[in-house]
This record gives structure tokens, C-alpha cells and sequence, in this order.
């Protein structure tokens, strides 16, 4: 790849997508060190995109930069950093899920009902093989996403997104093996019939118990 090979994305863009996938396809592992002039010279790009891409990438929660010792893949996510999530996800996306259903569209539910076939079609993959836990981590930011971007409230889906990145790391932890897709698909499910029905308390209470779902399978030993 070289620089000018833009294309219709900007080039820091590309790097971002790039250093993405690969973190969350196991390509970097958590804690590994990113040395810019490395990584300039095996993406065969200037130094300039990759500092961008990894600025932004420190903001999702997915790079650290450390003082004199520069950027790297954050580590796994702790115990009490998955409880800590849990509990700061329960503050907020229950009532997206609420406000979503209050904020009912054809092309809302047809895109997150999108997002959700897509999740359940990585199940059978996920938990064994790269391509499958790609699929099942992009359908889920999805899918939880664009049920952020419905609820109506754009303060509390500011907060969502301030949460995101951290929201990938914790897809990050579960890792091949131990995604838990197979319980969170029809969970998935429960929230997405109760947005479709305009339930806007059972659709609360759906993608609560998805959440402690989630961290509990985590949790779990």
C-alpha cells in the first residue's frame, strides 16, 4: 500500500481500519508495543496517517500511549474493569433501548434487524475462527449503536459513545472461544422484538439482562 493510494478514504482513514482489525483479530496482542517507524515500514506508509490513526485509536480505549515508551495495544480488560463497564452500560443503555422504541422507523428497524441476522450467523463461527468473531464484533457494535443513535437523546448517546471503545476492548477480552454469542444472539433478539413492538419498558428490561448476561459469561470461570 502506499500514500497514494487514497482511494475515496483518507489515508489516516485507512490506517485506522486497518490497526482495527487487526487488534480485533488478534493480529497485535494486547499490551504489544506499536512502534511507528515499524509499522510505517510494514503498511509501507509516511509516519504522519499512522500517528492520526493512533491518536484516534487512543481515544476508543484500544491503544495506550505511555510517556517515553509511545503507543500500545491496551491490555485485557481486568475483572473489575468488566464489572465496572457492566455497571456504567446498565446506567445507560437501557433507557437507549427505551427512547429507541419511543423512536420507531422502517429504516431503524430494518438496519438493526440487519445487524441481528448478521449476529446470529456468526454463531456457529464466532468461537472458532477469525472471521467469524469479525463478524460477530462488528454486527454487535452495530447492532448497539444505531439503537444508541435512535433513542433520541443526545447527551445519553454521547455517553455511549464515550463508553464504545472501552465496549470493544471488553469484545476484545472475550476473544475466539469465549465470545458467549450463542446466549447473546437470542438476547439480541428479545431486545430487538420489543423495539419492533414499540415495548419501550420491556425493551429496558431486555438489554439489561443482556448486559449482565454479557459480563456474567465473562465472569464466569
Amino acid at each position: 500500500m502506499t500514500e497514494n493510494e487514497t482511494g475515496r478514504q483518507p489515508l489516516a482513514d485507512q490506517m485506522y481500519q486497518v490497526l482495527l482489525d487487526q487488534f480485533m483479530g488478534g493480529v497485535r496482542s494486547p499490551g504489544e508495543p506499536l512502534n511507528i517507524g515499524a509499522l510505517s515500514r510494514e503498511l509501507s506508509v509516511s509516519q504522519t496517517p499512522l500517528r492520526e490513526a493512533l491518536a484516534r485509536l487512543e481515544h476508543t480505549g484500544l491503544v495506550r500511549r505511555e510517556a517515553l515508551r509511545g503507543y500500545r495495544v491496551a491490555p485485557m480488560m481486568s475483572l473489575i474493569e468488566v464489572r465496572q463497564l457492566r455497571d456504567a452500560r446498565l446506567a445507560i443503555e437501557p433507557a437507549l433501548a427505551a427512547g429507541a422504541a419511543e423512536h420507531v422507523t422502517p429504516e431503524f428497524l430494518a438496519g438493526i434487524k440487519a445487524a441481528l441476522e448478521e449476529f446470529e450467523s456468526s454463531a456457529d463461527l464466532a468461537d472458532r475462527e477469525t472471521e467469524g468473531f469479525e463478524r460477530y464484533w462488528r454486527s454487535d457494535d452495530r447492532f448497539h449503536g444505531l439503537i444508541a443513535a435512535q433513542a433520541g437523546n443526545p447527551f445519553l448517546e454521547s455517553m455511549y459513545l464515550a463508553l464504545a471503545g472501552q465496549i470493544q476492548r471488553f469484545r476484545m477480552f472475550s476473544k475466539i472461544g469465549r465470545t458467549g454469542v450463542r446466549h447473546a444472539a437470542p438476547e439480541h433478539r428479545c431486545v430487538y422484538e420489543a423495539i419492533s413492538q414499540g415495548d419501550a419498558e420491556a425493551a429496558a428490561e431486555h438489554m439489561r439482562e443482556h448486559i449482565r448476561g454479557a459480563a456474567a459469561r465473562v465472569l464466569s470461570p
